[in-house]
């Protein structure tokens, strides 16, 4: 396991090895992991197994700990229908409960102001269940501090097995460290993605109950929906840096119209003289309204499904995005303008990862984890993908084995990016997809919108 670090100079990362001068390798060594779970083993000492919830209901920096152990452990020597025995539905409960109090309280757009001159802040892109890669990721970049703040931008479950496992953690993390440690909503974080790329699927066989049915699973993935809707949108990192999973919105301009006296008489319709599209602002951004399964593509709600879903593209301009049916495609005029006019130096989004790179000509591919997409006079605008060998569950022959990458902003101004790409994390458990690869749509692409679910 390799992980190198390299400081961006650059308009696309390089496609080959990169100058040593510009590059820390940190080694790491990775635990073999057996080739088929194997039954009846024992967690090794110091593990505390099964997972309860604290007495006091407090969470612990060893309780969080002990948390990622027993999943890594379990990943590799449980079937997954023995999930139960490692995290009792009570305690998946309390966890989520006490979580979703925090998220459904911030912000759609948490500012993260404080950060000291000893502080640093790492982002990180799409992890998609893939649970061990995201234990190296929190072991090579240092766990969450009051020093080292964290800022994931979505897409936590689907396509990977462990899903649950890597969310469940995230959450943990922002219940003991709140001021730390940021989520955001990615697209997945839906009610139609998860029930086409695993995640449902993943939870409905964890939890399912003791006579084969779906009660307690069922349970479980409401709760993780309920959740994802108190997943803020987007952050602002000292003022300097907007990190969204999609990336930029449109304005919808709206005019109040009385209709009679009275305060809830009242109806909202679309202002005529901006039909065509505009970019948003902070202010809209911050008045959406973020909890819904899944985000409409149609109606006066929009902005949440463009954060989500949009795209960037080298063509000036700001356009439906035809290719996802939802969102928009925006071109570097946009990105110039969106800085500029909000005095902001980077866009961090993530969002697409190798399989949606290679149908995308005239941006860079995946291969390194990330690349700059838009080099303007304001900034730049980058696309950070931590989800190395992606898709874990592939149906071509050959696979894209790219590497993941994290970003570190350091002092005084927190806009210069640090990049860290990774290797995945080698042999994973074996363990079967909970979707047919082979038939589910590549990139999220064409998606059937009719059946998502919209809200007016």
């Amino acid at each position: 396991m390799s992980c190198n670090c390299e400081i961006e100079t650059a308009a696309v990362p390089p496609q080959s090895e990169s100058d040593p001068s510009q590059c820390i390798d940190h080694q790491q060594q990775v635990p073999e992991v057996p080739e088929a779970p194997i039954m009846g083993s024992s967690p090794p000492s110091g593990i505390e197994f099964p997972i309860e919830w604290p007495q006091d209901g407090k969470l612990s920096l060893e309780w969080v700990q002990n948390l990622m152990a027993v999943f890594d452990w379990s990943s590799r020597n449980l079937t997954p229908t023995q999930f139960q025995e490692v995290l009792p539905v009570l305690v998946f409960d309390s966890l989520v409960l006490t979580a979703s109090k925090i998220l459904h309280k911030e912000p759609n757009c948490v500012k993260i102001d404080e950060c000291g001159p000893d502080s640093s802040v790492v982002v990180v892109g799409d992890v998609h269940g893939q649970l061990h890669d995201v234990l190296f990721l929190l072991n090579d970049a240092g766990h969450p501090s009051e020093n080292r703040v964290f800022v994931f931008n979505g897409d936590y479950v689907d396509r990977g097995a462990w899903g649950l496992e890597t969310f469940l953690i995230l959450l943990a993390w922002k219940v003991l460290m709140p001021k730390t440690v940021y989520l955001l909503r990615g697209n997945h974080e839906s009610k139609y993605c998860t029930s086409v790329y695993g995640f449902e699927k993943e939870v409905l066989v964890k939890y399912r109950d003791e006579d084969g049915k779906d009660r307690v699973g069922k349970h479980v993935y409401r709760k993780c929906l309920g959740c994802f809707e108190g997943l803020p949108l987007a952050s602002i990192i000292n003022g300097n840096v907007y990190t969204a999973h999609g990336g930029l919105f449109r304005s919808i301009a709206v005019t109040p119209v009385k209709r009679a006296k009275g305060k809830k008489n009242r109806k909202v319709v679309l202002n005529p003289e901006t039909s065509s599209l505009v970019l948003g602002s902070l202010e809209e951004l911050s008045k959406a309204r973020r909890s819904v399964l899944d985000p409409p593509w149609e109606g006066l709600n929009l902005i949440p499904g463009d954060v989500l879903w949009s795209d960037p593209s080298m063509k000036p301009g700001l356009a439906p995005n035809k290719v996802r049916g939802i969102g928009l495609i925006w071109g570097p005029d946009c990105t110039e303008d969106f800085l500029k006019k909000f005095q902001l130096k980077l866009i961090i989004r993530s969002h697409e990862g190798p399989d949606a790179r290679e149908k995308r000509p005239g941006l860079g591919g995946m291969d390194q984890g990330y690349t700059i997409d838009h080099v303007v006079e304001s900034g730049k605008l980058i696309t950070l993908f931590s989800a190395p060998d992606y898709p874990q569950f592939q149906g071509t022959e050959q696979r894209y084995r790219n590497n993941g990458a994290y970003i570190v902003l350091e002092p005084p101004n927190f806009d210069h990016p640090v990049f860290h790409s990774f290797e995945a994390v080698t042999p994973r458990p074996q363990v079967k997809a909970y979707y047919d690869y082979e038939e589910a749509i590549d990139s999220d692409e064409e998606l059937d919108m009719a059946s998502m679910a919209t809200s007016p």
